[in-house]
């Protein structure tokens, strides 16, 4: 079958074996890949956790119709439509886990649609609701809130009832649109002056959660922007893994800071994550509620441009190959 590898010398577009479902996984005919800041990031020689590397089939999430399954799965059959997570999801088949493998809504929602949608959900479900302890009527800022995963977590806010969404982005055209994804207000976080925007949006208090995707320059700002006894989820360091970190005003107010990754979690640990993602946000997947643009969509024989489409940092939302 035809994939997405790392090869000696960048990626390549050539046949692999095709896989053979072990008796937890599912066996999907691929329609439609997602790409993430991870796919740019190994196709450049880096390493996602166990991943990456000379011979990696590229992807990680994908969605397609099922066409076998394992001894063990009973969730999804072959024929139904789903939206998965794993690896090796850029080919024309792949295999996911079944606590991994959700169906698609019985709607018409698009193979292209479904395939923006696992990761985003799975982070930021995990993020703002069970990690961020999210409470109605309480407040939340979103850094990095342009990317597809950014905006799912605005939505997911104001679904699960925040009283007020901030979502930064330091980009001029992309910020004008945050508020038709779920901010109230939008920010620039490399103007220093937005954390007074936020406190005087606060009555000075600062926000209860912040779901950081930047880190870097913004580690002590948002220390400054949350209010005593808040929460800090830091789940992406696009601005620098390393910084300095003001550990008296942490202590000061007192904040709950919470690193979380993917990359170090068990596969029980990732199947309660995507049942709780079923389960809280289920109808809203369905009814349209929570999506995610598609900037543009490319062929599976084109990933390379499409990751260093993506890698030029110009889109809005999700990029997407076709099987």
């Amino acid at each position: 079958m035809k994939a997405v590898v790392i090869g000696e010398n960048g990626l390549e577009v050539t046949d692999v074996a095709k896989p053979e479902p072990k008796a937890n996984e599912v066996l999907t005919k691929v329609a439609t890949c997602g790409l993430n800041r991870a796919d740019v990031l190994m196709a450049g020689g880096a390493f996602h956790g166990a991943q990456g590397g000379s011979g990696t089939v590229m992807g990680m999430e994908w969605a397609g119709e099922v066409e076998a399954v394992g001894s063990d799965v009973t969730n999804v059959a072959p024929g139904d439509r789903v939206m998965c997570t794993g690896t090796a999801g850029y080919a024309e088949y792949a295999v996911s886990d079944y606590g991994r493998t959700m169906r698609i809504p019985g709607n018409n929602m698009s193979y292209e649609q479904a395939a923006t949608l696992p990761i985003a959900l799975h982070t930021m479900h995990n993020a703002v609701v069970t990690q961020g302890r999210l409470q109605k009527g309480e407040s939340v800022l979103i850094q990095g809130a342009s990317s597809g995963v950014g905006l799912m977590a605005m939505q997911i806010a104001k679904h699960m009832g925040a009283a007020k969404v901030f979502g930064t982005s330091t980009n001029d055209g992309r910020r004008a649109k945050l508020i038709e994804h779920g901010a109230d207000m939008a920010l620039d976080s490399s103007d220093p002056a937005w954390v007074d925007a936020v406190l005087e949006a606060t009555g000075d208090e600062g926000v209860d959660l912040i779901v950081d995707q930047v880190s870097g320059s913004v580690a002590n700002q948002n220390l400054a922007a949350t209010k005593v006894l808040g929460r800090i989820v830091n789940v992406g360091r696009l601005g620098g893994g390393v910084a300095e970190f003001n550990f008296d005003l942490h202590a000061l107010r007192r904040i709950d800071y919470i690193g979380v990754t993917f990359r170090t979690r068990s596969i029980d640990e990732i199947r309660d994550i995507v049942a709780g993602v079923e389960r809280d946000l289920g109808p809203a997947i369905a009814d349209g509620t929570l999506s995610i643009p598609i900037d543009r969509t490319f062929p599976l024989d084109e990933a390379p441009a499409a990751l260093d489409y993506m890698a030029a940092n110009n889109h809005f939302g999700k990029l997407v190959l076709q099987s």
